[in-house]
């Protein structure tokens, strides 16, 4: 949004009379305790639900009874703004999170606007475990009366189910069809022979296309004519596929609307899947791969079809980068938890579009659930690349594919390890690419002594690191014992008389480990100093501004 839209949101807010459900105000002048956020988080997605709004508003640097702006020093920095939105997935049901933070800028000072989504149809949101609510300005449980409310949501008619009363068999596409037919053969040979003798209406019940010879949006969808697409108004059933170059300009696109079925085909022949080479171990020979498994591919985009929240007017998008992959379809992700998914195998309990999802099967576009998702995680270990990565905020579901090798001789020694788990994996997959692991992943993985560091700056072990090559890296993450720099320091006032903070900074800046950020290691030096001039080694012949340090006799 633009400072002039956020301003006048601002301004409708602050004109409430008093704070509503899906509006909360907090002065945070200095900071704001994490867990009481995450409260109201929860709190404002439940009621914005309930209430029938998109989303709702927190707002920070503003007094909450007369609503003056009064300024807000909540995470002066953006990237610890930023990275709220993760802190909060991880103990939210769906790893659900904020749409946006936007910061404001006014004359009366910093004004900081949380937006936070909905609660989606059928699933209360939670914060670490519990439900919250508002009743009128306080914070509150969130009643049973309205959980039960909000999941009741999720048995009302399915959207991908719905009769389109005025569309006929004259609306599908005959080259669909008999695709259709041909996939579900092939999905169901025992049948082939009965399916020959089907005629189209006939073959369309069977596959649950149609009901009763009725005409679905979920046949429109498949196997709709491409101009028969006006009868799901103002749901779009489009795929747009673009290519990307590697300073993220436009190269080229197509659009494909339906019959999805077809439209799979297309984007997926505009797919550059180019050969990839690497040496594998044990011969001086290259390995020579496609970038991507063909399932992968199919499998994220079918996915998308079957998953896409068709009530939101999107499109699904499919963009090809150099080396990877990105699939976005819009709607949160049902079951929650990408690894549950993946780790347990398990049947989901809900499906957004429950119809079109069974005739997907049907049709061979996608597997069991959560069968899929877990092939995909096992094409790509099986190839020593990285995990595919999920993101599921703001509203949608984006998967990452890469099709590359990221660390070679890391890949390597995961695949010799046959006795690691697909669970372990994914957990050292995190730490390769810098994502945040949870309590339970960073106990599991010290525990077989994988990893190092401190939390969010975690790396791999000493022991992997020898075994890997990474033996530079780890000593660039490795801090040097505390002596070291204090003697640094010591040495650097003997030669010179006398040394500022900057000259400190100069000093230790480089030798201080790589996963540290630069607040960290400006605290890191304050307290060296700290030390030494307690432990009266040194003295500040300055003044507090412009220190000068010299030894103490």
């Amino acid at each position: 949004m633009t400072t002039t839209e956020l301003q006048h949101i601002l301004k409708q807010l602050r004109n409430y009379t008093a704070e509503n459900e899906i509006v909360e105000f907090k002065e945070a002048k200095n900071g704001y305790d994490f867990t009481k956020l995450g409260k109201y988080f929860s709190a404002l997605s439940n009621e914005a639900n309930l209430k029938g709004r998109p989303y709702a508003w927190l707002v920070f640097g503003v007094e909450n009874k007369k609503h003056a702006i009064i300024g807000s020093q909540f995470r002066p920095q953006r990237k610890d703004l930023d990275s709220l939105k993760s802190e909060i997935a991880n103990k939210t049901t769906n790893r659900i999170t904020f749409i946006e933070i936007y910061e404001l800028n006014e004359l009366e000072g910093r004004v900081v606007m949380f937006q936070i989504p909905a609660a989606p149809k059928g699933f209360p949101i939670a914060f670490e475990g519990h439900y919250y609510g508002r009743d009128d300005e306080e914070l509150s449980p969130l009643n049973l009366e309205e959980i039960e409310r909000i999941r009741a949501q999720a048995i009302t008619e399915d959207w991908s189910a719905a009769i389109v009363s005025v569309a006929t068999i004259e609306d599908l596409d005959d080259e669909a069809i008999a695709l259709a037919r041909k996939n579900f053969t092939n999905k169901f040979p025992e049948k082939a022979l009965e399916v020959a003798t089907w005629d189209d209406i006939t073959f369309l019940n069977k596959a649950k296309i149609t009901i009763k010879g009725k005409i679905t949006r979920t046949a429109i969808i498949l196997l709709g004519k491409e101009e028969s697409e006006h009868y799901i108004n103002p749901a779009e059933a489009k795929i747009r596929w673009l290519l990307k170059d590697a300073n993220g300009n436009d190269k080229d696109y197509i659009i494909e609307g339906c019959p999805m079925l077809l439209a799979v085909d297309k984007v997926y022949a505009k797919i550059r899947n180019l050969k990839y080479r690497y040496i594998t171990e044990g011969t001086l020979f290259p390995e020579e791969v496609t970038q991507y498994e063909p399932f992968v591919i199919r499998e994220a985009l079918n996915n998308c079809i079957a998953h896409q929240d068709y009530t939101k007017n999107g499109r699904i998008n499919v963009i090809e980068m150099d080396d990877h992959l990105v699939f976005t379809n819009l709607g949160s992700f049902i079951p929650g938890s990408v690894e549950k998914v993946v780790i347990e195998d398990a049947p989901e309990e809900h499906y957004r579009n429950r119809f079109l999802a069974t005739a997907m099967f049907n049709l061979k576009m996608v597997d069991t659930a959560g069968g899929g998702i877990r092939k995909m995680f096992n094409f790509q270990r099986e190839r020593f690349f990285p995990m595919p990565d999920y993101i599921l905020s703001g509203g949608k579901v984006k998967v990452t594919i890469t099709g590359k090798v990221l660390d070679m001789e890391y890949a390597r020694l995961l695949a010799r390890n046959r006795d690691l788990a697909l669970e372990e994996i994914i957990m050292l997959d995190k730490v390769q690419k810098k994502h945040q692991l949870s309590n339970l992943e960073e106990r599991h993985l010290k525990s077989k002594k994988l990893i190092e560091g401190r939390k969010p700056n975690f790396f791999i072990s000493i022991n992997v690191a020898q075994k890997t090559g990474q033996k530079a890296a780890y000593s660039k993450n490795k801090a040097f014992d505390k002596s070291y720099y204090l003697d640094l320091i010591l040495k650097a006032i003997n030669q010179h008389g006398s040394v500022n903070r900057q000259d400190v900074n100069e000093l230790l800046w480089k030798k201080l480990p790589d996963w540290m950020s630069d607040s960290q290691r400006n605290s890191k030096i304050t307290n060296l100093l700290s030390e030494l001039r307690i432990q009266q080694k040194i003295i500040n012949d300055g003044n507090y501004s412009h220190p000068k340090w010299v030894i103490f006799h």
